[in-house]
């Protein structure tokens, strides 16, 4: 059964995702010379490049400031220069550039721009059209931190991450955002290119190399591992073949306009049970406060109400409400909707209409109690 809204603490980042380098650069630097931190970041690099031969240096946590097991990594310099991650950085950027165009932003740096949070903080408020309370802004470490953390926080309710059980291994942090980590601030902005349904098509199968280096027994080992920060399209709803939906919408208006009182007929011969009414399915089903209403109806039984939000103000409380109505369909037996539930909270017509008439499918035979 699906999940409560209550919104409980997110949970808390993973240790900060720096690079094994910048480590190298940053820690050794201050006790040696420019010249022998240097020739230890060479050193790493070519045990990198023969991760059959361990690095043989000095490796304590004073040198490294790796506790025994512990990871870094870092993206493969050489994956910078592939043509598609190219492609995906630049159509992202010209993205957000368009999305912000009215506050007169412009963003030319994905990492050296996005990494105190300011600019994600624009993006969420314009995308969800939300106001984000969060602290001054602070040239600090720890201000910048808190002020991502609480913009992060948000990010991830409106994504609903925390109820997606496949998200077991956040994909970013506060620590990882703040450290200019590349990958994990291009899986954010991949899925909220997603997830509001941006006007642009991302490039395919876009993949990176991770260098990720693990002290064992004293020794860094090094490896090399692929991670996929594009999918294809279908994977993510890009794509469906057409159906009967597609063709009443662009060659049968008469008939679509039967299909819509249809189901505002079957809807209302249930919803009357409890005083209620639909004479829009486009306004009044964006909520999904109704879908979770009618799911319950149509099974008989009562659905909590702390399981929802009765009169959501908010897009990812209405996200939720879909996406809860969405799970007592599947518990029910139907389908999984191919609509995803920020189509209907969007008012996309189109797909508030598959859905009901898969709810309706299954249920038109119903009759009044």
């Amino acid at each position: 059964m699906a999940s409560s809204p209550n919104t409980s603490t997110l949970p808390t980042p993973r240790k900060k995702d720096e690079s094994f380098f910048d480590k190298v650069g940053g820690t050794l630097g201050r006790r040696k010379s420019k010249k022998e931190a240097l020739e230890l970041q060479e050193e790493g690099k070519n045990a990198i490049d023969s991760p059959s031969s361990p690095t043989k240096a000095d490796v304590g946590p004073e040198g490294y400031l790796l506790e025994e097991n512990e990871e870094r990594s870092m993206i493969d310099p050489m994956s910078r220069d592939d043509p598609k991650l190219k492609e995906l950085i630049k159509l992202l950027l010209e993205w957000i550039n368009d999305v912000l165009a009215d506050d007169r932003i412009i963003v030319k740096d994905i990492e050296e721009d996005l990494f105190d949070g300011q600019i994600l903080q624009k993006l969420i408020e314009k995308l969800a059209n939300i106001k984000v309370e969060v602290p001054e802004v602070s040239q600090s470490e720890l201000g910048q931190k808190q002020k991502l953390r609480v913009i992060l926080e948000v990010i991830n309710r409106i994504l609903n991450l925390p109820r997606l059980g496949t998200w077991n291994q956040q994909k970013w942090s506060v620590d990882s955002v703040h450290s200019k980590n590349l990958v994990a601030i291009l899986h954010l902005l991949v899925q909220l290119v997603r997830h509001f349904r941006a006007p642009i098509r991302l490039p395919e199968n876009v993949r990176v190399f991770l260098v990720v280096v693990q002290k064992r027994d004293g020794m860094l080992q090094p490896r090399r591992v692929p991670e996929d920060i594009t999918g294809t399209n279908e994977d993510v709803g890009g794509k469906f073949e057409r159906d009967a939906f597609d063709t009443l919408f662009d060659h049968a208006p008469d008939k679509l306009n039967l299909v819509k009182k249809t189901l505002v007929t079957f809807v209302n011969k249930q919803l009357m049970k409890v005083n209620l009414e639909v004479q829009d399915i486009q306004s009044q089903f964006h909520d999904g406060v109704y879908l979770v209403i009618l799911m319950g109806l149509l099974e008989e039984y009562f659905v909590p109400l702390h399981s929802f939000h009765l009169t959501p103000t908010e897009f990812d409380q209405k996200v939720h409400n879909v996406g809860f109505a969405f799970e007592l369909m599947q518990d029910a037996g139907l389908p999984k909707p191919k609509s995803r539930p920020e189509d209907v909270v969007n008012l996309d017509l189109k797909c508030t209409l598959r859905v009901l008439y898969n709810i309706f499918t299954k249920y038109k035979d119903a009759t009044v109690a």
